[in-house]
């Protein structure tokens, strides 16, 4: 299939557009939240003001300060953008250093600082497991069908709805879901044809969104469907949900004490499939990189390779599979994913603006609701390049 020509890079310098809004609305949001659930002081607390203004009032990018442990690392990632006003980054790179730079302002990487290690989003992902809701999804594994197949992968792909950044200025009408595009069964078919085989897991929320994704995960390894699953998870907080390894385990304890069987029983397999290395948990600094995956280092891609199946959950990792362009959306998937070390499978809730793959139809049929639709949280997607 030829390359189709590049597309314009998603910015965040368009007036009224989602990424705009993002650092307009959502950080500001975000940042009260911050501040509201750990008693920061003083000197984060005016960091993180102090972040927010300058990310929303154009200021110039500066890279970190020599002792930062990543400096050097960013300074290569931001090659050609330090001086530049904020709104003239990419939307994927500026809102990576964003939260980047959220962390430096509240000292989670200070040697010498009492904050060091401590995870601002935590209070945030601990809610999300706790409170009868939980027990009822967990309990509901105590009724899956014979084939549980469908109900799984549907768990999987809403669990993205439960991303915690989405929640903080979604409305109440943001919820009845639609499937944009429905690769299940190519899903299935690609593990079938390979079966026993790696199967990557790119992981991406915490906490109600990461309980399916644990799921799916015991099901591809007890059905034999894999002989092994990699959970990748971020190296350090991230996009205020995303998953780390801290997460997974905590996430994986409240499976083992679920109060249904099902998931009890789940909980505590995935827990021996951890220790004997049939699950295994995985990171790499490129997980929390500013940069598409078509960029990705070579000794994660010698890594990732061989596996029969990749899936990527979430509305970032979507982003970074498609280099974050303003592609027309019929561009079709495989074209745009053939960079990939592996076959791909993405999971996704509609939550910004790249899309592709989507049949003229479906695409017309959307575009006649309204220019929302690609960032309410109401659309979802599987798509397979296998």
């Amino acid at each position: 299939m030829p390359t189709p020509p590049d597309a314009p890079v998603i910015r965040i310098d368009a007036p009224g557009s989602f990424p705009r809004a993002v650092f307009r609305e959502r950080h500001p949001v975000l940042v009260r939240q911050v501040l509201d659930a750990l008693p920061y002081g003083p000197r984060q607390r005016a960091a993180l003001e102090e972040l927010l203004a300058r990310s929303t009032g154009g200021a110039p990018l500066e890279p970190l300060g020599p002792d930062a442990p990543d400096a050097a690392q960013w300074r290569a990632w931001g090659g050609g953008l330090w001086g530049r006003p904020w709104d003239e980054a990419p939307f994927l790179w500026a809102e990576s250093w964003f939260y980047r730079l959220l962390l430096e302002a509240t000292g989670y990487f200070r040697p010498d600082g009492a904050w060091r290690g401590v995870d601002p989003f935590a209070p945030f992902k601990a809610a999300e497991l706790t409170g009868p809701a939980v027990d009822a999804e967990l309990a509901a594994l105590d009724a899956l069908p014979p084939d549980p197949r469908p109900a799984l992968l549907a768990a999987a792909l809403w669990g993205n709805r439960a991303d915690l950044s989405f929640q903080l200025t979604a409305r109440d009408g943001d919820r009845a879901p639609d499937l944009v595009a429905d690769d299940g069964a190519r899903l299935w078919a690609a593990l079938e044809r390979a079966p026993g085989g790696r199967v990557g897991l790119v992981a991406d929320n915490a906490g109600r969104e990461l309980l399916p994704d644990l799921v799916l995960a015991d099901h591809l390894l007890t059905s034999g469907l894999a002989g092994h699953v990699a959970l990748y998870v971020k190296p350090q907080p991230y996009f205020v949900s995303d998953a780390t390894t801290a997460d997974a385990l905590v996430t994986l304890a409240r499976l083992r004490t679920a109060p249904g069987r099902a998931a009890a029983a789940t909980g505590e397999r995935l827990w021996r499939a951890t220790a004997d290395g049939t699950l295994t948990l995985r990171t790499h600094p490129f997980f929390c990189a500013p940069l598409p995956y078509a960029a990705m280092p070579a000794d994660l891609r010698a890594e990732l390779s061989g596996a029969t199946l990749t899936i990527l959950k979430g509305d970032l990792n979507y982003r970074r599979l498609l280099d974050d362009r303003h592609w027309p959306a019929t561009t079709p998937f495989a074209a745009l994913t053939a960079h990939f070390p592996t076959p791909v499978a993405a999971l996704r809730t509609l939550k910004s603006d790249v899309l592709a793959g989507v049949a003229p139809d479906t695409l017309a049929r959307l575009d006649a609701t309204g220019p929302d639709w690609r960032t309410n949280g109401r659309h979802a997607l599987v798509q397979v390049r296998a």
